[in-house]
């Protein structure tokens, strides 16, 4: 009864007061349009700033080209991309890094390729030792594995962007060396299939131990030896701790940075474009400064009191053969298509 009277008396309100109800409906929806597109440029704009996971620390010669890129994205882009980069593994464990990438949580990542060996063998390709031990021969090896490596990548929606090595493999120890015999026992730090294996054929103790955590490693004595780069001995200070280094030469293994596939295509076209010549040109940069540096990190380990080694005739004979069975055992996995890059490789 009550609802009907109201609606009765609303028929006889004056017609200023309708006219102004329907000011009041207008404003409130021009309000809601208005906050509804502040909403969706906010999320717009939000889709274009960018988390970059990183393992090693800022110092760190391959962190430092990654922020140099970021900053070229950002400054090529008008500011329309910005990606900021999370060193030392602060965003994620440098193992969770690939997954975080795939998964949408962060949109780009760097990894170490052959971290994920055993997830596909065709991964640690660049850390069979001594089938690529210089950096012209670990370009070669890249052009002629890269294809394979994307497809495998992008299956996982995942594209690489760049592409960075490492320096060449020495092995760092806590006493002299004269032949893997002298490992025997001695607890070995890998960070990937392949060191993990080496200390298996060496008869030493493999521990596994992040980049991020080696140095707390060191001092503690859960690590004695391993194999890894000037750059590690450098930025991780293992001259504190250990006093030889020996530069066997044995791999150069490559950092990749990773993007999400979705994130890359939800950007505009000129933004993919200038994004993908940043990292071309970071990519370029980085093959330059991993060799140019090598020879101040030897000379800073020097400095610090280490030994800096060439193997001897019998310790060069004994990664050798090593480096067969690792590789002998890498084709194994990889079959028809593993063996077709290594032979393009070898040609």
């Amino acid at each position: 009864m009550f609802g009907s009277a109201f609606t009765d008396l609303n028929r006889y309100k004056p017609q200023a007061v309708q006219n102004e109800r329907g000011r009041i409906m207008k404003w409130h929806i021009g309000i809601l349009a208005l906050a509804l597109a502040v909403f969706t440029s906010g999320h717009a704009f939000a889709a274009d700033k960018w988390d970059l996971a990183c393992a090693y620390p800022p110092m760190n010669f391959h962190t430092e080209n990654i922020n140099q890129f970021a900053a070229e994205v950002e400054k090529t882009t008008a500011g329309k991309l910005k990606i900021t980069v999370h060193p030392n593994a602060t965003l994620f464990k440098a193992n969770e890094i690939k997954r975080a990438v795939a998964t949408g949580q962060a949109q780009s990542g760097e990894i170490i390729i052959s971290g994920y060996a055993n997830e596909d063998p065709l991964f640690g390709l660049d850390s069979i030792p001594f089938l690529a031990d210089d950096y012209s021969e670990a370009k070669k090896l890249w052009a002629a594995s890269q294809k394979a490596v994307e497809a495998k990548l992008a299956k996982q929606g995942l594209m690489i962007l760049f592409s960075v090595p490492w320096q060449p493999q020495g092995i760092y120890s806590a006493k002299p060396l004269n032949s893997a015999a002298d490992l025997k026992g001695m607890k070995w730090r890998s960070y990937n299939p392949a060191s993990a294996r080496m200390a298996e054929l060496l008869k030493a103790q493999p521990v596994t131990i992040q980049a991020a955590e080696l140095s707390q490693a060191l001092a503690t004595g859960v690590v004695e030896s391993f194999i890894s780069s000037s750059t590690t001995g450098v930025d991780t200070k293992v001259y504190e701790h250990l006093k030889y280094f020996y530069d066997v030469r044995a791999w150069l293994p490559k950092n990749m940075v990773l993007v999400n596939k979705k994130a890359f295509a939800s950007l505009d076209k000129a933004t993919q474009t200038a994004l993908l010549q940043a990292a071309a040109t970071a990519e370029a940069r980085g093959w330059k400064n991993s060799e140019e540096k090598n020879r101040g990190y030897l000379a800073e380990l020097k400095k610090h009191g280490m030994a800096v080694n060439t193997p001897s005739a019998q310790f060069k004979a004994d990664l050798a053969k090593i480096g067969g069975v690792l590789l002998e055992e890498w084709l194994k996995t990889a079959g028809a298509d593993g063996k077709a890059i290594v032979d393009a490789y070898r040609k």
